[in-house]
């Protein structure tokens, strides 16, 4: 049994060490606290030394920059407008089709309505002409019977 436990802890020695080694090489200037805090405030003055020798919102390199930012947001703008004002003008189109397709419908109805109506009062006339004509007819008989008689 001491046998197969020196070949565990050998393995888990080897492992550590391994483990160690790789932790030195990730980070070789790791000594200490001291050299950390030195590092953070290196990183620091890095910091400050950059945003103090960025360029302020007076210089004429800023001011060029803003102004090509205001133009590119202008065009923008105008480039919506454009298409608004493109989309009105189809809207407007397609309303005024819609309404030229609603007047055209309703100029044809009201053509088949007086076409109806024109039959209508067509046939009514042809029944009355007919009843007229059988009435004369009749009435011819009638008088020709009334005559025959008499």
């Amino acid at each position: 049994m001491s046998g197969l436990f020196c070949i565990v802890s050998a393995a888990v020695l080897a492992a550590a060490a391994s483990f160690t080694k790789e932790l030195h090489l990730r980070h070789p200037s790791d000594n200490g606290f001291a050299e950390r805090r030195t590092a953070a405030a290196e990183a620091k003055r890095q910091l400050l030394a950059k945003f103090a020798s960025a360029p302020k919102p007076t210089d004429p390199e800023m001011q060029e920059k803003l102004a090509a930012r205001e133009a590119v947001a202008q065009a923008r703008e105008a480039r919506r407008a454009e298409r608004e004002a493109q989309k009105q003008a189809e809207h407007d189109r397609i309303l005024a089709e819609a309404a030229a397709a609603a007047a055209a419908a309703e100029q044809e109805q009201r053509a088949e309505a007086e076409a109806r109506q024109a039959e209508i009062a067509e046939r009514v006339s042809r029944v009355v002409a007919d009843e007229a004509a059988r009435k004369a007819e009749r009435d011819r008989r009638y008088a020709a019977r009334k005559a025959r008689q008499r």
